[in-house]
């Protein structure tokens, strides 16, 4: 892999993974910025980067006729060229506002080795020399953009490079070899390196970067049957001190994906700087998963008394529900209950300033088990519940876990007369507390990627919650392998 495509997509464009793209202009429901501090480390390792490819670089050979002194007009040659050492020292990454990103090395040297040749009939003279490549400027500007399919987009849309001065030292005392250089050679050594400086960088980003990027998977699999998109929603934005890249952040089903009847908000991201990269996942993002769990069935449940404990003083059981419902023992004498419950719809997760909560709604039906094959509705309630949630990130994804509150129950209906609801509280209570949150708590563990290219590792981890967005801030360091 070249320079570029090693550090640039890893270092600056590790957050654009891509999809189809949604509404153009719609709010995305996330959005990864690299901040000055971020930008600082990509140029450092792009130097680093650079340094190396330079090495790589073929020279062409010099030739051409010369006067040589008491023996007229001969035939040189300077050949075997190759860079021998570099020595990058200052290099400058930073946004290039409305189109990408620019990056700058000065300061920098380069030593070149190889070997020269005289010709002139029977006189054959050849030997070495050094040449130190001084105030070596290189410049490139970046374009970022996405395609209609949503995927990142990157050209190298200008390329200079200026070197200031150039001194040859040639083996043996032959001055007139070394006024060669000078008047034939060293403007076409100058031009040369120039010019092959900026061929690698462009056959870089477009042999190598860009179709690095197109490799780049549209979603990323949560588990069998949900995704996350991280499509782009527009080309990142470059302004003074940052770039920022727009992610769809979509969770959907992979096998049936609806359209999502909300719209993600609209996110107020704090003008920080301390971290390098900062994620900005609104509350939309959370709130998809839950829509897609919600339509999947995930949070229905169904109670009967085999999962009651065997101590429990409360059965699900017609005879033990004599003191919930008297009438329910007289009208089905030793029966076994159960109750089926359903989200009334997707329960959607609250931002605010330091808390995150739910208030999700449920309704439960209580059957009587008549045989195997036929169960009759004697009552309906309504349950309620407030919790909140605990939302942490490590070096690669998020998770979370909920914390209960206490369930209320109301009644919709009976058909079986008087019905007392506060016992029954009890028994939903111990359920919801004791196997539905540890199932649903178990899914959230799993949590779901942030999105990052391999070789990338997140470090000096802060997480804020703020109205309507998590705001996730992180140093970075590329792994090189």
């Amino acid at each position: 892999m070249g320079t570029l495509p090693g550090v640039l997509p890893a270092i600056l464009l590790g957050w654009l993974l891509t999809s189809i793209p949604g509404d153009l202009g719609a709010n995305p429901g996330m959005v990864a910025r690299i901040t000055d501090k971020g930008l600082e480390y990509a140029a450092r390792e792009g130097l680093l980067a650079l340094q190396s490819e330079l090495h790589r670089i073929t020279l062409p050979d010099f030739t051409g006729d010369v006067k040589i002194p008491h023996f007229g007009r001969g035939r040189y040659e300077f050949h075997s060229l190759n860079i021998h050492s570099c020595e990058l020292l200052s290099s400058v990454l930073g946004p290039l506002p409305g189109q990408g990103l620019s990056f700058t090395i000065s300061d920098s040297s380069i030593r070149v080795q190889g070997r020269w040749k005289v010709r002139k009939s029977f006189m054959r003279l050849q030997g070495s020399f050094d040449l130190d490549v001084k105030g070596v400027t290189i410049s490139v500007n970046l374009q970022l953009g996405s395609e209609p399919s949503g995927r990142p987009t990157v050209t190298a849309t200008s390329c200079s490079t200026h070197i200031h001065d150039v001194e040859v030292d040639i083996s043996g005392d032959l001055g007139w070899l070394l006024n060669l250089f000078h008047n034939h050679i060293e403007s076409k050594f100058r031009r040369t390196l120039e010019s092959k400086i900026c061929e690698m960088i462009q056959k870089s980003v477009t042999s190598d970067l860009q179709p690095y990027l197109q490799t780049l998977p549209v979603t990323t699999e949560i588990d069998s049957f949900a995704g996350i998109d991280y499509r782009l929603t527009e080309a990142p934005r470059a302004t003074a001190q940052r770039l920022d890249v727009m992610l769809k952040g979509e969770i959907f089903n992979l096998n049936h994906r609806s359209p999502v009847t909300f719209f993600a908000p609209v996110m107020s991201l704090p003008e920080e700087h301390n971290q390098m990269v900062y994620f900005a996942i609104s509350d939309y993002v959370f709130n998809t998963a839950s829509l897609v769990y919600h339509e999947a069935g995930y949070l229905n449940f169904s109670i009967t008394d085999d999962m009651i404990p065997p101590d429990s003083t409360i059965r699900l059981t017609t005879k033990s529900f004599r003191g919930f419902a008297p009438r329910l023992a007289r009208l089905y004498p030793n029966m076994n209950l159960e109750l089926q419950g359903a989200m009334v719809s997707a329960p959607l997760l609250n931002f605010s300033a330091g808390n995150l909560s739910l208030a999700p709604q449920m309704e439960i039906e209580g059957f009587v088990l008549q045989s195997s094959s036929s169960k009759e509705l004697v009552f309906q309630l309504s349950v309620a519940t407030n919790m909140s949630a605990a939302l942490t990130f490590n070096a690669s994804k998020i998770t979370g876990f909920l914390m209960p509150g206490k369930v209320r129950v109301e009644l919709k209906e009976s058909k079986v007369g008087v019905f007392n609801v506060e016992l029954l509280e009890a028994l939903l209570n111990y359920y919801i507390l004791n196997i539905l949150y540890p199932k649903v708590n178990d899914k959230l563990a799993k949590g779901f990627l942030l999105p990052l290219l391999k070789r990338i590792q997140l470090y000096d981890l802060v997480l804020q919650i703020h109205k309507d967005f998590l705001f996730l801030g992180a140093n970075i360091q590329y792994m090189r392998v």
